[in-house]
């Protein structure tokens, strides 16, 4: 018999490895699972348990405060032409699906992003596996979360936790490393404290490039979420996927202009947050 191949022995070492977690992280696995569902159920009922109405009128008020009335009158018509459409349930399943993942993600990836930035040597560490989870075809990060965390939306949230993380933790140590020299060699002549030092000098000089990171994790995890919905992850991606099976072009192009309207809608909005963070940071 032949001597496999170094392919086939590493194959069947990654099979085996996913095949061990699965057996023996069972119980951890089915905890996060649960965890992960609990919390975006938690968000999807804030959201869809008002009318379509109600929602966008809030969107509108937010856009109006935010940005003008311009956008303001055109946020909310574009929500309720994706009510208009059928695809309001879709479209807040969605929205749930990206606010839990990108909160969940800059909750990891902008302390990091400060360790990093602050530590050159665990930057170096970090960084070649941010090129290698950036590079990587964000697909997948479906095949192993499938594998441990079966078919569902937990398994999407996982998927677009891994891929918003890192333009987060990058931009944000970028930008902890971007504080001029004069400025903390100001503040070492002062006498300030550690905690000073980061919060009064290092922060405001990072706070742009921080809200660029929330801003891109934001657009990444729109990307995944459509790819998401091959997993039963529900909302646009998942009616996309079937209408793709069934060859509806008409409910494949209006899933898509949801898409278009919630991307743009929030991507509006968090460039006006970051504009109004950096501005009060200065």
């Amino acid at each position: 018999m032949s001597t496999p191949d170094f392919s086939s022995q590493f194959d069947a070492a990654i099979d085996a490895t996913l095949e061990w977690l699965s057996e023996h992280g069972e119980f951890l696995f089915d905890a996060a699972n649960g965890a992960l569902t609990s919390v975006y159920k938690g968000v999807l009922w804030c959201i869809a348990y008002p009318p379509s109405w109600v929602v966008a009128l809030i969107v509108a008020l937010v856009g109006w405060r935010m940005i003008g009335a311009r956008f303001a009158l055109l946020a909310g018509l574009a929500l309720m032409f994706c009510a208009l459409i059928g695809l309001w349930p879709e479209t807040v399943s969605t929205l749930a699906l990206v606010l839990t993942a990108t909160v969940l993600a800059l909750l990891v990836a902008i302390p990091l992003g400060v360790v990093a930035g602050l530590t050159p040597a665990f930057d170096r560490v970090v960084d070649p596996c941010l090129d290698l989870v950036q590079t990587m075809p964000p697909y997948i990060y479906l095949l192993p979360a499938i594998a441990l965390l079966g078919y569902g939306p937990a398994t999407a949230l996982l998927a677009t936790f891994i891929v918003a993380v890192p333009p987060a933790m990058r931009l944000t140590s970028l930008g902890i490393r971007m504080t001029p020299n004069e400025f903390i060699e100001l503040g070492n002549a002062s006498g300030v404290t550690g905690l000073q030092m980061f919060f009064k000098i290092r922060l405001p000089f990072a706070m742009p490039s921080i809200m660029a990171g929330v801003n891109q994790s934001l657009m990444m995890a729109f990307g995944m979420v459509v790819i998401a919905g091959i997993v039963g992850s529900g909302g646009l991606g998942e009616a996309i996927y079937g209408a793709v099976r069934t060859l509806d072009i008409a409910k494949s192009i209006n899933a898509a202009i949801a898409i278009v309207i919630l991307t743009m809608i929030l991507d509006r909005l968090a460039q006006a947050a970051a504009r109004t963070r950096v501005g009060d940071s200065q």
